[in-house]
């Protein structure tokens, strides 16, 4: 018998999913980022020093110090010998010592039960029960490696592996974290666009979430609802009428709602408040608290914290049917456990020093300290870039990025066009390649048809930042010039 040859794996007869899936904050712009990074190393000249990052909300990878009372815990879990140790307070080695317990030979390095370590899901409860003043289940609380996994079981669940019109649909925001869209095409799902409102600082409207459903009926069957709040690339802090009316259609609907939740702790502006979908969902009352699906999603990347590289996170389950959430279960325990440090991380997180504890005060001001500097760069990337002609910015209410509207002439327009580019990401890559300052192009987030945008993290330090927006100054009026 003659044995075939060639690879077995090709373009042609790898996962169609997989090459389906796009992921812009990683994509070509920042790819080209890294490249130049290597050529400034080698010596070679640039008209700048540097590549400035400003395409990722990696807080740490910018320059944010650690949060101490959090790597002393992690310092203590991964070295017990600490413990007998002055150099460390009273609470942290507490802390230290009861997730040790919780662990498997008293060591972070055995694998943990499949949901995580018991009593870090049961200090998350503790934690959701403190914010909303309603009481949470830590049996309804699974640990992973980052909220992103999180959000990815819960989208695998929803897949039906049908096709055309009874294909598994899931509405997303746009613009949107590329995160739902590469895991929907993953799935073999199918996206649901739905468009925030930008002339209403990006908020969404029950009549926008109508147009996409109903456009959807016939071409998929919408199932779930994602929102991201605060927003992801657009910085929005929801306000609490506007989630009532989210549930509500989803209720009418019947969709099982996603809350990215993970930006909780960056709210900066002045009567912008933080509410959970959970607290929300219980205020309208049992016929909406006792039967609506909902999961939540928390990670220790982002808020004060910026822990991005431990990768910690949970999801809160409301209302899954049992037997799916028994099913959900046993499939993450084919991985057998999320990531213990990232586990603990987050442990820290949800219980952080008491004001009677000898942690409080240093971690009091160090908390105030990261998120006032992020408040002040909020403001700072609002006023800027509104201050550029043919630019328009909401108010970064929260989370870390920006995301300005950009007005581009029509010949840029059509070189674009002619060169198989999207405008906004030809202007990104000009800004990279002349300047050295990294964004992420708006199309890669998605964008209403004939509108531009980029995203900017806001997480440069106080003093880089204000180079930056210097940059933008001087770079969008010689840029946009040329094609007059």
């Amino acid at each position: 018998m003659q044995q075939a040859s060639g690879k077995v794996l090709t373009l042609e007869s790898m996962n169609p999913c997989v090459k389906r899936l796009e992921y812009a904050v990683r994509g070509p712009i920042v790819a080209r980022a890294t490249q130049l990074e290597k050529e400034l190393k080698s010596g070679a000249t640039k008209p700048f020093s540097e590549v400035i990052r400003c395409n990722i909300g990696d807080c740490h990878a910018m320059g944010q110090k650690p949060i101490t009372f959090l790597r002393q815990v992690i310092a203590v879990l991964s070295d017990p010998s600490l413990m007998d140790s002055d150099r460390y307070p009273a609470d942290v080695k507490a802390r230290a010592k009861r997730i040790l317990e919780g662990c498997g030979g008293g060591s972070v390095g055995a694998y943990s039960a499949s949901c995580g370590v018991p009593v870090i899901r049961e200090d998350c409860a503790k934690y959701i029960e403190a914010r909303d003043g309603i009481p949470a289940n830590p049996e309804n609380i699974f640990l992973t490696s980052g909220a992103s996994e999180a959000v990815k079981a819960v989208l695998e669940l929803l897949a039906t592996g049908q096709e055309g019109a009874d294909q598994p649909g899931v509405m997303v925001p746009i613009p949107q974290y590329p995160l739902y869209s590469a895991s929907i095409s993953q799935y073999n799902l199918q996206t649901v666009p739905y468009y925030l409102e930008e002339s209403d600082n990006w908020s969404l409207s029950q009549a926008e979430l109508r147009r996409a459903y109903d456009e959807a009926v016939g071409k998929c069957k919408p199932r779930a609802l994602v929102v991201i709040n605060p927003g992801n690339p657009t910085g929005q802090v929801l306000r609490k009428e506007i989630i009532e009316d989210v549930i509500r259609f989803a209720k009418e609907k019947n969709l099982f709602i996603l809350a990215d939740e993970v930006y909780q702790h960056n709210v900066y502006a002045e009567g912008a408040k933080f509410y959970s979908f959970k607290q929300v969902l219980h205020g309208m009352g049992d016929a909406y608290f006792k039967e609506m699906e909902l999961a939540s999603f928390m990670s220790a990347s982002k808020g004060y914290m910026g822990e991005c590289g431990f990768r910690g996170g949970y999801c809160e389950l409301v209302n899954m049917d049992p037997e799916v959430q028994a099913m959900l279960y046993k499939q993450l325990s084919a991985r057998l456990c999320s990531v213990v440090m990232g586990q603990a991380i987050l442990d820290v997180i949800m219980n952080p020093p008491k004001p009677d504890e000898p942690s409080f005060a240093e971690h009091e001001r160090e908390k105030s300290q990261v998120l006032g500097d992020l408040k002040l760069k909020a403001q700072m990337a609002t006023e800027t870039f509104n201050s550029i002609a043919g630019m328009r910015c909401n108010p970064v209410q929260g989370a870390m990025y920006a995301f300005p509207s950009i007005e581009l002439p029509p010949k840029l327009i059509e070189e674009a066009k002619a060169k198989g580019m999207q405008p906004d990401a030809m202007y990104c890559t000009a800004l990279l390649e002349e300047k050295g300052v990294c964004v992420v192009p708006g199309s890669g987030f998605g964008q209403r048809p004939g509108t531009y945008h980029f995203r900017m993290t806001i997480l440069p330090p106080v003093e880089k930042l204000k180079n930056v927006m210097q940059i933008f100054k001087e770079f969008h009026e010689s840029y946009v010039n040329r094609y007059k």
